[in-house]
């Protein structure tokens, strides 16, 4: 299942953020794949792809930035999979 995660930053967190997942990574148990990502021009808010069919593996991976960031995670499908869905309902 996919998932976008929003991830908003802490006050003046940016740096921090981004000098640890120089040095750690994005710490992700396995099951959680990341797919892309994308950075507002601010840097306060990124937007992740990411794909599990364990939505718990979530929480394992927020404790390893929730000092840095808050998290919103929202469940997600593909336009092609919403045609196939609302095709099959006209």
């Amino acid at each position: 299942m996919l998932y976008m995660v929003v991830e908003r930053f802490k006050e003046g967190a940016a740096l921090e953020i981004y000098e640890r997942f120089r040095d750690k990574g994005r710490m992700m148990p396995d099951g959680l794949e990341y797919i892309s990502s994308w950075i507002d021009h601010d840097f306060k808010i990124c937007y992740q792809l990411m794909q599990t069919e364990n939505v718990t593996l979530f929480d394992r991976w927020i404790e390893n930035w929730s000092d840095l960031m808050e998290f919103e995670i929202v469940p997600v499908r593909t336009s092609a999979e919403t045609v196939q869905i609302v095709k099959s309902q006209l």
